[in-house]
């Protein structure tokens, strides 16, 4: 069945890739709409077709599956059925494959009467397409303007060959050797070329398809193959002549030897008798050459073998060197040869005829071996791949058979038929009367074709149809462009290909470009389903195409005026036939007239079908009633109007002729081959022609008037059948005119949707049809309502939720497109909605919203108020906005944005925390060219920060720490950061306290100011604290040094081992002397300048923090003045109460004395101070007391008593450190009582000494004992301590009682020495006087004195009064001059006035230097006679 390319071996398509592709490898065009009707839609075969037309139509052809189950028996009886399929030569069926060969086989014929081989060149490893050539060169203008030009490298590229090569020359060279010969011959020119191919090209051998078509093989013959092209065949054959398969004898008159018959040869008698060389000169002078009308040089005289004329080889033009081998033709013979027209292309039947079963062994067999696989497992694509590549190539003929257009009604149709000759079961006989029983399809109710009377073939009856793998059906709309169904029974699939009736002109257009050669000789190509095109090419030029695979069980449906064409993918068996619906009736009249312009028969009478439909008028379905009314009134119309010019034109002659008794075959147009029913007109001249009224001027030469009008109805019998046409669609007319009005009204012409009920009920009651405006109608109410239920939910906000893809969440909102496209829809109803106005300005709100968002979005970072606004605004349309995300999105951004401005507006609440949180917070946010600017900056900033925080913590934490100047540079730099960073404030804050340092430092040393120690150790503690490199640090820790050395050696000097008082608690006046039960009397105040309020000096607490708040010298020595003045009043009650226990009591109760509490027994010991009586067994170091010495108890004796030599370097040492300390302030004040009371014991013996001096006796008095004579650090007062001290210089009772006695008197006063110093005289003898100051009284205390005591005493423990001074400090610390200049520091000096008012002055205060005072006796200004 099949040939392979003849210059190579066969190939096998398996040895292909299945993925592989190839240049111009076939691409599928996409797939028509494939319809799954339910068992409802399937009931109703045309109404379903109806209902998917809008749809399917669209593409030309559609798909059906039934639904499960429908599996209808298979009828045909198979052992009965035999058919002889069609040869088809698949690249002899592709438009573009068959020009081309036709030109090949043109110009092999043209080659070979030339007695020369056609042989294909080949170029670049590739078959030239002699055919494309030979176009181009024509369209450039011809050889020799493309040879002028030098356009064959364009040639070459145009055909598709790379540039650069050459390729050009070799175009050129074969063009001129093959193509411009024939060129010339077609132009007319007379020359007889040779060609003279190369030994590698490739022998042609032509298709011969003129000879091949209508021609039936022999019976003997196998099936038929293409014959191979290596054979010879014969061009021309006499009748009675025996043509031998080879070349025609080459014809030189010297060789040529006549084959004379008995009887016959007139020669016969001449060739017995005479020589045989004299008998070929004879036959030699009988052929003269038509050129040169010799006959002389015999050896170059040829013979045609067509007509057996004579030519010179030198006498042709050109003339010919060597005699052609091969068949030759004279230029006469070779101009009739190839001036023959072609024949019409057409299949040839197979040479055998087949049974199902035969046939499918052998196709099934064809497609194994091609594919070289199983036939079941062959893709579908492979086979739809390799069947357009082998229908374009000319190298390879592969032959199929097709069995086609099998008349069901000779052999029985594949589905069950009513009385056929298969039985079906009872569960099958719903098939019998099935719609979808494509032997009822035609003829249901629905149907036009019910009303043709005759049975046709293919369209009212079913035709087979048997396919092999390849076997196609070509390019071809169906007769009177009626629907075709087709349905495969079972094998393998079939694939389709299909374009949409609107674009079949375009179709016939692209194909009559791409292969006019056809269409010249046979205009009605398309029409004789021999003829193909690639997919792929048609749609190249804009034609619409879709395919599908129609598989076994399922329909495939083609509308009106659809191409189709396909092929088998194998083995298979499909039925097919023809039905028309009411829509296809005015398509049917356009098809007749089409047929009528190419003079194409008719099938059928389409004005019968009308006139048999309408005289059925009373029983039509309405839409079919209505669709014929319209077709007649147009045919009446154009009957009439062709009868008004045939009798204008002479035609007066007429007749009633009944056509429906005569064939079709006998009414048909002479002319337009159009079937003739309602009038015809014919000649007496030719009877049996008859020609329609649209070419009566065709008909013969003879009159017109001669001719005869043959009618089949009057005008007047038409009217009737129009009018019961009418009336029966005349109410379903206005009903549908209505109807039509109302859905094509325009937008302020609609109706409400009550009048679309009303017009649905008024239907109902007149029981009109179920078509399609019917349908479309309720479609139309339908959506309204359902609009209209959506509107309001839209208006309620009570829309039901819907899902969708992504997720599966809910939504409950309409976008913005679906809601404009639901307005729209509102809108586009055919009616009113009353919702739709709310709905647009909805829609309306939706789209301000938009644009409000859109401005709002191009600004660079709007303000989050107004993005908020508008969100809300969105939010409040209750309709999906995009733009909700992207305002949320850009809310976020505003509001970080605004976050970092605002606290870059406040530095001081802008941490680092809060930067890396507000930092962390952009990260998340979407990108934007703001939050990026903003973020870089906050970055930097950070960045910027955490440098500095680093280098202020290294800073604060330097060791050795960095300079105040360094810092201060920092701080400057820092000072530009807005932000708040703690370790740059604390580096400021330590800078500014250390600046505030500096100046306390400086304010405490400055103007000869004496600082305390507190102040002192304050300041350096601070100092530690701040990390800053000070320099008065070092010199105020050294002063601190230096103090806390000096307390030391002063504790040393006056602390007691292991005594457990501090410093202080020695050296000042005692404070605290026990359980207190009453206060004591204080004494008279004495106005002081410098004196201030009272303070609480009830603890040595209290006393030292009062020391060190003095501001200077002179307050600490008021306020130790004051707690000395507590210190007597307390030590004055002591005294009492402890000598008040040896008195004697009423109750006679022995008192408790001594550490142990107890009743005095054996030897007692009374202290000096507190009168107090002790066991001498209780007493540590009794044996030690020396007897007549003052003796203090454990309580009363806090400290040693240094001699006052060793306690003045002590003070001076102070001095010189020039600090202030409460323990300095208290020796201070020690010493001052200890001068005082060294005055006073010189007023006491106020002996003078010959040399100015002061006495020996005082002296020996002071150094009298080895102890030392200050005891004032556990002294309780200075009269206490002057009672104490005048016991110690003398311990005899004379002179204690002289003391005692003295003590008594009243003081008197006493000269003084000019000199501050006190002078060792003698002071035995003397009066004890008290000086005081003129403007002070001193208050005088009352003396108790203990008369008795217990005989278990001392000699030495009588108890003396002692009289109390309370103003002596007062005395010495105020200066006396009227005009004091208060001068500060720890080294003030001062002189006593020698005079009798003994008040003392500063030095600087009198003008008195320090050696005046030392030297020189002082008068003051107010007693200048004493001096």
């Amino acid at each position: 069945m099949y040939e392979l390319n003849l210059w190579s071996n066969k190939k096998s398509c398996a040895a292909l890739p299945l993925g592989g592709s190839r240049p111009n490898e076939f691409i599928p065009p996409p797939e028509c709409p494939v319809f799954e009707p339910s068992w409802e839609e399937f009931a109703d075969p045309f109404g379903f077709i109806n209902k998917i037309r809008p749809i399917a139509e669209n593409t030309g052809i559609c798909k059906i599956r039934p639904p499960p189950g429908w599996q209808p028996p298979f009828a045909c009886d198979v052992d009965r059925l035999h058919f002889t399929p069609r040869i088809q030569r698949l690249n002899e069926l592709e438009a573009q494959t068959r020009v081309k060969l036709n030109f090949l086989d043109q110009i092999a014929k043209f080659w070979e009467l030339q007695g020369c081989t056609l042989k294909i060149p080949h170029v670049e490893r590739k078959t030239l397409d002699l055919y494309v050539l030979y176009k181009l060169v024509k369209e450039d203008g011809g050889f020799d303007v493309v040879c002028k030009e030098r356009r064959w490298s364009q040639i070459a590229l145009k055909m598709g060959f790379a540039p650069g090569k050459a390729v050009g020359s070799h175009l050129r060279a074969h063009y001129e050797r093959i193509l411009y010969p024939y060129y010339l011959f077609q132009k007319g020119n007379s020359q007889k070329p040779t060609l003279n191919n190369d030994t590698k090209d490739k022998e042609y051998k032509p298709h011969d398809l003129p000879q091949r078509q209508s021609v039936q093989p022999a019976e003997t013959c196998t099936i038929a193959r293409r014959a191979k092209r290596t054979e010879g065949r014969c061009f021309k054959s006499e009748p009675g002549e025996v043509c031998e398969n080879k070349p025609n004898l080459r014809r030189r008159m010297g060789s040529y030897v006549a084959k004379p018959e008995p009887g016959t040869d007139p020669y016969f008698f001449i060739s017995t008798f005479i020589p045989k060389n004299h008998i070929a000169c004879f036959k030699v002078e009988q052929y003269m050459c038509l050129v040169c009308g010799g006959g002389g040089d015999e050896d170059r005289l040829l013979l045609c073998d067509g007509c057996d004329d004579s030519y010179h080889t030198f006498c042709l033009i050109p003339p010919l060197h060597d005699v052609p081998k091969g068949d030759w033709r004279c230029p006469k013979c070779l101009a009739q040869e190839c001036g023959k027209p072609q024949v019409a292309f057409g299949f040839e039947q197979a040479p055998r005829d087949y049974t199902l079963r035969t046939f499918g062994d052998m196709a099934d067999s064809f497609k194994s071996d091609y594919f070289n696989m199983p036939v079941h497992m062959v893709p579908t694509e492979l086979v739809e791949k390799e069947f357009w590549r082998l229908v374009s190539t000319i190298e390879e003929d592969v032959t199929v058979e097709y069995g086609a257009d099998i008349a069901s009604k000779d052999f029985g149709s594949g589905f069950p038929v009513k009385n056929g000759t298969f039985k079906v079961s009872p569960e099958e006989e719903g098939y019998l009367s099935s719609g979808w029983n494509l032997n009822n399809m035609p003829v249901l109710d629905a149907s036009v074709l019910t009303h043709v009377t005759a049975d046709i073939c293919g369209m009212k009856l079913p035709w087979l149809y048997v396919g092999m793998c390849f076997s196609s059906f070509c390019w071809h709309i169906e007769d009177h462009w009626s629907y075709s169904i087709n349905y495969l029974h079972w094998g393998e699939p079939k694939t389709w290909y299909g374009v949409p009736g609107y674009a079949a002109e375009q179709l016939e257009k692209v194909m009559k470009n791409l292969a006019p050669e056809l269409f010249e000789s046979q205009p009605d190509l398309l029409h004789q389903l021999v003829t193909i095109m690639n997919p792929n090419v048609l749609t190249g030029h804009g034609v619409p195409i879709y395919r599908t695979n129609q598989c076994a069980g399922e329909f495939v449906i083609t509308f009106p005026r659809a191409y189709h064409s396909g092929f088998n993918q194998g083995f298979n068996f499909a039925e097919a036939v023809n039905f028309c619906t009411a829509d296809w009736v005015p398509l049917g009249r356009q098809c007749v007239e089409h047929y009528r312009s190419l003079n194409r028969y008719c099938v059928f009478s389409h004005d019968e079908m009308t006139c048999n439909i309408a005289a059925k008028a009373d029983i039509l379905e309405l839409e079919l009633a209505s669709a014929v009314q319209k077709d007649m009134c147009a045919m009446i119309l154009e009957e009439k109007m062709l009868r008004e010019k045939a009798y204008k034109l002479g035609v007066w002659h007429s007749q009633q002729v009944d056509y429906d008794l005569l064939p079709d075959e006998e009414r048909q147009c002479a002319k337009c081959r159009t079937t003739c029913y309602l009038s015809a007109i014919t000649c007496p001249c030719s009877p049996d022609q008859l020609v329609c009224l649209h070419h009566i001027e065709d008909l013969c030469s003879c009159p017109v008037k001669s001719y005869t009008l043959n009618y089949k109805y009057t005008l007047a019998e038409l009217k009737p059948l129009f009018q019961a046409l009418t009336a029966r669609a005349e109410s379903y007319e206005d009903w549908a005119s209505k109807v039509n009005k109302i859905l094509k009204a325009d937008q302020d012409d609609k109706s409400d949707l009550e009048e679309l009920r009303s017009l649905v009920v008024e239907a109902e009651k007149k029981t009109y049809p179920e078509t399609d405006l019917l349908s479309h109608l309720c479609q139309v109410i339908q959506n309204a309502d359902r609009c209209t239920s959506m509107a309001q939910q839209l208006l309620n906000g009570k829309r039901q939720t819907r899902y969708r893809s992504g997720g599966g969440k809910s939504q409950n909102q309409l976008t913005v497109e679906e809601l404009r496209s639901f307005v729209n829809q509102l809108y586009d109803l055919p009616c009113t909605i009353r919702q739709a106005p709310f709905l647009k300005a909805l829609l309306n709100r939706v789209e301000q919203f938009q644009q409000e968002s859109s401005d709002l979005l191009a600004e660079d970072m709007p303000g989050s108020s107004a993005l908020l606004g508008l969100l809300d605004e969105g939010a409040s349309l209750d309709v999906e906005l995009p733009q909700l995300a992207v305002l949320r999105q850009r809310l976020e951004q505003a509001r970080w944005v605004e976050a970092v401005q605002e606290a870059s507006d406040q530095p001081a609440d802008l941490s680092l925390d809060c930067m890396r949180r507000l930092i962390d917070q952009g990260v998340g946010l979407a990108p934007h060219a703001c939050v990026e600017r903003t973020m870089a900056r906050l970055q930097e900033l950070l960045t910027v920060c955490e440098h500095w925080e680093e280098k202020a913590h290294n800073m604060l934490t330097a060791r050795p720490r960095h300079s105040i100047v360094t810092l201060e540079a920092a701080i400057q730099e820092v000072d530009s950061i807005p932000a708040y960073l703690p370790s740059c404030l604390q580096l400021k804050d330590c800078v500014s306290r250390a600046r505030e340092w500096i100046m306390e430092a400086d304010a405490l040393q400055a103007g000869g100011h004496i600082p305390g120690l507190a102040a002192l150790s304050e300041l350096v503690s601070r100092a530690r604290g701040i990390p800053v490199m000070l320099e008065p640090p070092t010199r105020l820790e050294s002063l601190v040094s230096e103090v806390q050395a000096w307390k030391e050696s002063a504790a040393n000097t006056f602390l007691l081992r292991n005594s457990s008082h501090s410093l202080l608690e020695v050296l000042c006046p005692r404070c605290e002397s026990g359980p207190q039960k009453s206060k004591s009397k204080k004494a008279k105040d004495v106005s002081v300048p410098c004196k201030k309020v009272e303070v609480k000096l009830d603890s040595l607490f209290d006393v030292e923090k009062a020391l060190s708040t003095s501001k200077d010298t002179a307050s600490a020595m008021a306020t130790l003045s004051d707690v000395h003045q507590k210190e007597l009043e307390s030590l004055s009650m002591m005294r009492t109460s402890n000598e008040s226990k040896f008195q004697s009591s009423p109750s006679c109760l022995a008192p408790t004395v001594c550490l142990c509490h107890t009743v005095p027994a054996g030897p007692m010991l009374q202290c000096e101070l507190c009168r107090d009586a002790y066991h001498s067994g209780c007493v540590p170091g009794f044996k030690d007391i020396q007897s007549g010495l003052p003796w203090l108890c454990p309580l009363c004796k806090l400290s040693e008593k240094p001699p006052l030599e060793k306690v003045l370097p002590l003070l001076a040492s102070l001095q010189r450190i020039r600090v202030r300390l409460p323990e300095g302030d208290a020796l201070r004040y020690v010493i001052e009582r200890t001068v005082r009371w060294q005055h006073k014991v010189q007023q006491v013996s106020p002996t003078p000494h010959p040399n100015g001096k002061v006495s020996l006796i005082c002296s020996n008095i002071i150094k009298s004992s080895d102890q030392p004579i200050t005891r004032f650090l556990n002294c309780w007062g200075a009269d206490l301590e002057d009672s104490c001290l005048c016991r110690q210089r003398d311990s005899s009772p004379s002179f204690r009682t002289e003391l005692s006695t003295d003590f008594d008197k009243e003081p008197e006063k006493l000269e003084k020495n000019s000199k501050r110093r006190l002078e060792k005289e003698n002071i035995e003898g003397q009066h004890r006087d008290t000086i005081q100051k003129p403007k002070k009284k001193k208050p005088k205390m009352n003396k108790e004195r203990r008369r008795e005591e217990k005989q278990t005493t001392s000699p030495s423990n009588s108890l003396s009064d002692l009289s109390y001074s309370d103003d002596s400090e007062e005395d010495w610390s105020v200066c006396s001059a009227k005009k004091c200049q208060q001068p500060e520091g720890n080294e003030v000096n001062w002189v006593q006035c020698d005079g009798s008012c003994n008040q003392w002055f500063h030095q600087i205060c009198v003008g008195v230097s320090a050696e005046q005072a030392e030297n020189e006796d002082y008068i003051c200004v107010t007693l200048p006679s004493q001096k």
